[in-house]
């Protein structure tokens, strides 16, 4: 069988259309890790009493067990324990297990930003009179940020990749209309090299966006520099 080149091009109008959804899961997904990942970070790092043990534990699970078994657990094998889950719908589920999944990885990257910044800026703060929250909003927090764009980006665009999973629960975007042209065509290939093509485009404008905001928050560092 032939290489249909032209029948290729011809799907990409079907399928961009569904990025919205793939955008809007990856988004939401990444901005609800952020917060719990930065959460897991605190507790972590002041070793919470009773909480720091079990999110060892649920840190362990997210990044130990694959992406798709954890989209699965969350929303086929949830409900039978717990049957409110019943109503969650697929997006949820996987906006849920996204972001879960990567707050674990997340975590990490915050914690190891704020060991990055020097304790005597902290100490310094104080010792002219600013509260623990004027220090830390501030003076730590704009560092912490810094240092943390570089792979939050990362996981921002694994994250946006991972969405391809959502077809599985019945999540109707671009792979699954990838999915179900070739089950039309038979023309797989074609099918899956374009829906990977488009993945690829995305992944190339975040990245040029991540570093253009990496570039932006080390301008006045940059500056500093050159004094």
């Amino acid at each position: 069988m032939k290489f249909d080149f032209e029948y290729m091009l011809s799907l990409f109008p079907e399928i961009i259309k569904f990025l919205p959804i793939v955008l809007y899961i990856g988004t939401l997904s990444f901005l609800l890790a952020i917060v719990i990942g930065f959460v897991f970070s605190i507790i972590i790092k002041n070793k919470v009493k009773i909480l720091y043990p079990i999110l060892k534990v649920i840190i362990s699970y997210s990044r130990g067990v694959p992406t798709l078994i954890q989209i699965f657990i969350l929303y086929f094998g949830a409900p039978q324990i717990f049957p409110s889950f019943s109503s969650m719908n697929a997006i949820t589920a996987v906006i849920i297990a996204l972001s879960l999944r990567n707050a674990a990885y997340l975590s990490e990257v915050f914690r190891s930003a704020f060991l990055a910044v020097d304790k005597e800026q902290y100490e310094a703060c104080l010792s002219v009179n600013m509260t623990k929250w004027q220090a830390l909003r501030t003076v730590i927090l704009p560092q912490v940020v810094r240092i943390s764009i570089p792979p939050a980006g990362n996981y921002y665009i694994m994250i946006i990749k991972d969405t391809s999973l959502a077809f599985t629960i019945g999540v109707i975007d671009m792979m699954a209309r990838a999915k179900l042209e070739a089950a039309v065509t038979y023309k797989f290939l074609e099918a899956y090299l374009m829906v990977g093509l488009i993945y690829w485009m995305i992944s190339i404008v975040l990245s040029f966006l991540q570093s253009k905001l990496e570039y932006a928050v080390e301008k006045p560092y940059r500056k500093e520099e050159l004094k």
